[in-house]
């Protein structure tokens, strides 16, 4: 670790830093679906200097890394508009030769990567709309001349539908979309095509309105070898206990490995789908072995060659183990990363996943499961800071009235030599995380470092109806969304202020998404029931009228508020009393409003909405609209802005001058 030199103490929030907004943003390169097979790797990899382009990487023994998806390809899918898996390692039909299925963003056909430099060919049919036919979630047929993946038509009259279809690899559905081949129907969504070793049955996933997959799904069969779609038969998930059931893996032909949350945790299941017995459970725990699926193809567990399973467990963040699911001895592996991503690929002894600390990035990592060996493939960041400058996560729990617990982390301000003046508390502001059954992460976060580093804190609340706590503590916020997430978060910037460690004169909240529909209602509709609490609130593409989001939103999550808050028309008035479109006041602190034009998840329409209400009520706020961006910013230059300028405007309304960033003006 370098030596620092001791300066004069400096406030809270005036501490240099070296961490620019720029660094920040170059560094937030996404990795994702890693997949393993023969000794080779690949993934999906972002690159926010190519604004947001999302490219396949091999990494072959030996050979190091290459790009295998040139710009301006796009491999991204928008299947429920927050796709997932997007490509596929296949032979080519033609020489053997190893070749990439992927979903084009711009038109969302399926292309096959050619070799020595010619351009990719299609393999499904041009749609008579933009983007209309759309896949994702690929596995390969048995036989190696087919994908079979999620199929999601918006050109049908009767709205959108789905199915789970075969692309033949050959080509021949490139203009005739009759090629296509439909194995499931029967649900409106549908999720992890997985077909038997020998080819003959098909397994997936599939719910039905008004349910989430967090609420409730079935594991069905069908056969796979016959001309006519299936509806399938239902082997688990169909009983009179809803369940969520995730991830069907076959052991042979007649036996399946599945999660499922019957037990109120996600826990592995060996399902006999010959003998329509009773599921059994191979390691029951109060712990989570899988988590919701926003986005389709990841896999928390996976088959080794020996039998055994490697999969992710834990409460909060998971890590990497290997279960015998003849013994029911699970042996946790120590490899040096604490956090793992539940996406999951093996090949032999070896597993593939995506790995992270507190003072490591997310990275692709292979671990040698009989040698123990760990090779790091990729990472998200490839020069990190001097760690002084990173925080480090304290895990905290917070009781409410009640006495339930609500889950968090403290990340307090971290700086090799900067200090506050005597007597001074630092300024803190409460992170809330999207969907809103999303949770927080331990692994290390440039973006919560900028802040922490020049001596804001952090604290990131895994509030009632988050993932990672078993399902009684996601159904907390089951007809309470607007209500217990905003009292958790008021409670957590309470308490800590209480315990000495922050500024209760000086807190903000911030959100992306559902964290910014909290962060809006808790300085908007929560002041009646808890006062004002914070000084700032910060949303990133927030929801501020759920009544507006009713009409508007994507399939997907079209009748997500029916559990959230309620049905329409019969809840209305529930709907009206939490929306912060309309609840803002005298006593509404400043509001930054941080919005992509091109939003299919929550438009634009509902900051502009809430923006012309905070001028008429006379409360300052900055709205940014960024041209091009979508549901999470992917542009280099746009997270820098954003970035910059909400540490200006904290500076603005905690009290502070934060050096190296121009000052806002609030309108």
């Amino acid at each position: 670790m370098a030596e620092f030199p001791t300066p004069a103490p400096l406030p809270y929030g005036a501490w240099p830093s070296p961490l620019t907004a720029q660094i920040v943003a170059r560094a937030r390169l996404r990795l994702d679906f890693p997949l393993t097979a023969g000794g080779r790797v690949w993934w999906q990899e972002s690159l926010p200097t190519e604004g947001g382009r999302t490219t396949v990487v091999e990494c072959t023994p030996g050979g190091g890394n290459r790009e295998l998806i040139p710009a301006p390809w796009d491999a991204r899918s928008r299947v429920h508009e927050y796709g997932g898996l997007s490509y596929l390692p296949v032979r080519s039909p033609r020489d053997g030769s190893r070749q990439i299925v992927f979903a084009q963003f711009t038109d969302q056909r399926l292309y096959l990567t050619a070799p020595r430099g010619q351009p990719p060919v299609p393999l499904t049919p041009e749609p008579a709309a933009p983007a209309a036919l759309r896949y994702a979630d690929f596995a390969l047929s048995p036989d190696g001349r087919e994908v079979w993946c999620v199929h999601e038509r918006h050109d049908d009259p009767g709205g959108i539908t789905r199915s789970i279809v075969a692309v033949p690899l050959d080509g021949s559905a490139a203009g005739a979309s009759d090629a296509l081949r439909e194995l499931a129907v029967g649900a409106d969504f549908f999720a992890y095509p997985t077909p038997s070793p020998d080819g003959r049955h098909l397994a997936w996933i599939s719910w039905n309105h008004p349910d989430m997959p967090w609420d409730a799904t079935e594991l069905r069969i069908g056969p796979a070898d016959r001309a006519a779609p299936t509806i399938g038969r239902p082997v688990m998930g169909a009983g009179p206990v809803r369940e969520s059931v995730l991830a069907p893996c076959w052991r042979d032909t007649h036996t399946l490995y599945a999660v499922s949350d019957r037990s109120g945790w996600w826990n592995l299941y060996e399902v006999d789908v010959a003998e329509h017995a009773r599921p059994r459970a191979l390691y029951p725990a109060e712990e989570e072995y899988g988590h919701p699926l926003w986005d389709l193809g990841g896999r928390p567990f996976a088959p080794l060659a020996d039998g055994r399973l490697a999969v992710v467990h834990g409460r909060g963040d998971q890590r990497l183990a290997l279960l015998d699911a003849k013994t029911g001895t699970l042996t946790d592996l120590d490899c040096g990363y604490p956090v793992f991503s539940p996406a999951l690929s093996t090949d032999r002894a070896f597993v593939v996943g995506l790995a992270g600390g507190p003072t490591t990035p997310p990275c692709v990592v292979r671990v040698d499961t009989t040698t123990g060996v760990v090779e790091e493939l990729r990472r998200e960041l490839d020069v990190l800071p001097d760690p002084a400058y990173l925080p480090t996560p304290r895990p905290a729990e917070f009781r409410d009235v009640s006495g339930q617990v609500v889950h968090a982390s403290v990340y307090p301000p971290s700086h090799p030599t900067a200090r506050a003046p005597e007597g001074e508390l630092p300024p803190y502001v409460v992170w809330v995380h999207g969907g809103p059954t999303g949770s927080e992460s331990g692994v290390v976060d440039l973006a919560k470092a900028y802040f922490t580093s020049r001596g804001i804190g952090v604290i990131a609340v895994d509030h009632s109806g988050s993932s990672g706590y078993g399902r009684a503590y996601r159904e907390r916020l089951k007809g309470r969304w607007g209500v217990v997430d905003v009292a958790d978060v008021v409670m957590a910037a309470r308490q800590l202020a209480a315990r000495g460690e922050a500024d209760g004169s000086r807190l903000a909240v911030r959100g992306p998404s559902a964290g910014g529909w909290t962060a809006l209602a808790a300085v908007t509709t929560g002041i009646a029931t808890h006062g004002p609490v914070f000084r700032a609130a910060t949303s990133y593409f927030g929801v501020a009228d759920p009544r507006l989001l009713v009409a508007q939103l994507h399939d997907f999550e079209s009748r997500y508020l029916d559990g959230l808050i309620g049905p329409l028309p019969a809840r209305a008035e529930r709907y009206r009393q939490r929306s912060p479109l309309g609840h803002v006041t005298a006593e509404t602190c400043p509001v930054l409003l941080l919005h992509g034009t091109d939003d299919p998840v929550v438009p634009p329409a509902q900051a502009e909405a809430l923006v012309r209400e905070l001028g008429a009520q006379g409360i300052g706020h900055l709205h940014l609209a960024f041209a091009d961006e979508s549901h999470g910013f992917r542009k280099a230059e746009t997270i820098a802005r954003a970035l910059e300028t909400e540490l200006a405007f904290y500076g603005r309304t905690l009290g502070f001058d934060p050096p190296g960033v121009p000052p806002v003006e609030l309108s």
